[in-house]
């Protein structure tokens, strides 16, 4: 998943937003790990489930990690001020996003983590030119 993440990170040019599908353990936190690991962040990458957010300001792009677990409202998300990070400065990772999923319609690219025998099973499904750039160059 670690690998998955910096894959992802090295197919970026921009900004976006990826949604992370899965259930608990599956390693959705793993991926954005390993994505921030490869920008140079050794430390404290965690899900953020208690702060539903956690921003890491890189250039080009920064990174917004959203845990949207505990949300109790999609519209919670306002008061984040979730649509100040939908630009092409800002590369969103959301977590659990079937939490606010009538409130999400952003989606560049969503990404579906399963349990498999060997390890894990991962889909990943674009929503537009973005997303489907990211998939070319993941090449899975």
């Amino acid at each position: 998943m670690r690998h998955l993440g910096a894959t992802i990170i090295g197919a970026c040019d921009s900004g976006g937003v990826i949604a992370l599908h899965g259930n608990l353990g599956t390693g959705k936190t793993t991926l954005v790990r390993g994505a921030l690991e490869s920008l140079g962040v050794s430390k404290g990458v965690r899900s953020p489930t208690y702060t539903l957010i956690e921003y890491y300001s890189f250039d080009p792009f920064s990174i917004a990690h959203f845990d949207l677990y505990r949300l109790a409202h999609a519209e919670e998300l306002e008061y984040l001020g979730y649509r100040d990070y939908l630009n092409k400065a800002t590369l969103c990772f959301i977590e659990w996003p079937e939490h606010a999923q009538d409130y999400l319609s952003d989606i560049d690219l969503d990404i579906f983590i399963d349990y498999d025998v060997d390890g894990r099973r991962v889909k990943l499904n674009a929503q537009g030119d973005w997303g489907n750039r990211i998939i070319e160059s993941v090449n899975l």
